[in-house]
């Protein structure tokens, strides 16, 4: 008999976790059965449990997988130097985020903005996924907390503000964007750019004559 090659290994398991994640994303983790990835995906349930003992471990895998990509992400663009100004960071990181498999849909639009949200949802209940979400959020803070102090030390932002309030409200942001993706609907990443830039070029108000 033929050796199965690792490619082919590897070619399935990613088949088998887009299938699951478009059912997630479509219906939510704890709605969809393990039938209904067995219907997405074209396989038999031998097929299937080759790789994944059950739903509970491809919902696992998939959190795993997303907050991977996210934490590479953010640790990427955000270790450029001198680091480019908010605006521009911020959609370099939502443009590498939003792409994060990027050829699944739901209703002809992209899938993962609803699925980060049931990964979020789903740490909240699972321990194990808890302590991964709280590393990443670590990194990505962290991250950000450098660019922040980058920032102050080319004084292209006030000092007097602690780095990490700033890395929180930038955090905030992405997270806040990718939420209003998911709920109603797609929005060019550039619309947020041109909020970010116009909240950038506030001044103080201007005394009346």
């Amino acid at each position: 008999m033929a050796r199965v090659s690792q490619e082919h290994l590897d070619a399935r398991r990613r088949q088998i976790l887009e299938g699951a994640a478009r059912c997630f994303a479509r219906n939510g983790f704890h709605a969809t059965s393990m039938q209904d990835v067995l219907k997405e995906v074209d396989l038999s349930a031998g097929a299937v449990y080759r790789y994944f003992s059950g739903k509970d471990e491809l919902i696992a895998a998939i959190v795993k997988g997303v907050l991977a990509e996210i934490r590479a992400a953010f640790e990427e663009v955000t270790r450029q130097s001198p680091p480019p100004t908010p605006d521009v960071l911020v959609g370099e990181v939502l443009t590498r985020a939003l792409g994060i498999w990027d050829s699944l849909t739901v209703d002809d639009e992209p899938a993962f903005p609803r699925l980060i949200m049931q990964v979020w949802a789903e740490t909240v209940r699972n321990a194990e996924l808890a302590l991964v979400m709280d590393e990443v959020y670590g990194v990505v803070t962290t991250a950000w907390i450098r660019v922040a102090q980058a920032y102050q030390d080319a004084g292209m932002m006030r000092a007097d503000i602690p780095a990490e309030h700033v890395a929180r409200t930038m955090v905030a942001t992405v997270q806040g964007f990718i939420a209003q993706q998911s709920l109603f609907g797609p929005v060019p990443v550039e619309v947020l750019q041109n909020g970010l830039r116009a909240v950038m070029s506030m001044a103080g108000p201007q005394s009346q004559a």
